[in-house]
């Protein structure tokens, strides 16, 4: 039977990731959904360069620790008795490389794996350690963005997932906290309230926030 793999840095988890989880179990015929949050997502830290590539990986952020957002995920996926998470890249010392976590599964006789990931982690695929290797150790099935660009030829073979395309993102709910907006309905209840209790996202800057998000084309994306 598949085994989805939701991977990313869940800063913080939202509806876009569960409604990609849960129509991607659906759409497979699996019955778990495994959220991996990424120990140290080096695509976003700037932790290491891209392999084989002397550019800086992306430009760095400060991304919430790793304790938060796993208690976050655990939070989140509580409700639906196919959902797991699997703490395994928190655990592991260095970069989170996906390649690596596959190649685990993999070992652990998980031969059917389904890689669930938004189209932005698409375009980015290239940059990952051993990209040809992710797609051979799972099939990759692709969020639509509302916005997002048709995937080029030369993007691996891919699936993309039935789902309704979610203009939310955890940038923006980040933004929204740091600004003192809303974000109930976009996260789960349970985070919510574990955000406004450890007072999360609002060291973020704060000026200009309210007029960056109403005027920025925000996008869904599983990552965050």
């Amino acid at each position: 039977m598949p085994l989805i793999i939701l991977g990313g840095t869940f800063d913080p988890p939202h509806i876009g990731h569960l409604v990609l989880g849960e129509c991607a179990r659906v759409q497979f015929g699996a019955d778990r959904v495994v959220f991996l949050p990424a120990g140290d997502p080096w695509r976003k830290t700037g932790t290491v360069a891209s392999p084989g590539s002397p550019v800086p990986a992306t430009e760095a952020r400060q991304v919430t620790p790793a304790a938060h957002r796993v208690a976050m995920t655990r939070l989140a996926v509580a409700s639906n008795p196919h959902f797991t998470i699997d703490e395994r890249e928190v655990r592991r010392a260095g970069p989170s490389f996906t390649v690596e976590t596959l190649q685990e599964l993999h070992a652990e006789g998980h031969r059917e794996l389904v890689l669930a990931l938004g189209a932005d982690a698409l375009a980015d695929l290239p940059n990952w350690k051993e990209p040809e290797r992710i797609a051979e150790l799972a099939t990759l099935a692709v969020a639509p963005k509302p916005g997002s660009p048709v995937p080029a030829a030369s993007a691996p073979a891919h699936v993309v997932v039935d789902m309704p395309p979610l203009a939310i993102n955890s940038t923006m709910i980040r933004a929204r906290v740091a600004a003192g907006l809303p974000i109930r309905y976009l996260v789960p209840g349970d985070v919510e309230r574990y955000i406004r209790e450890h007072r999360l996202y609002e060291r973020t800057q704060r000026q200009g926030l309210r007029t960056q998000e109403r005027h920025a084309d925000v996008q869904a994306s599983p990552e965050g």
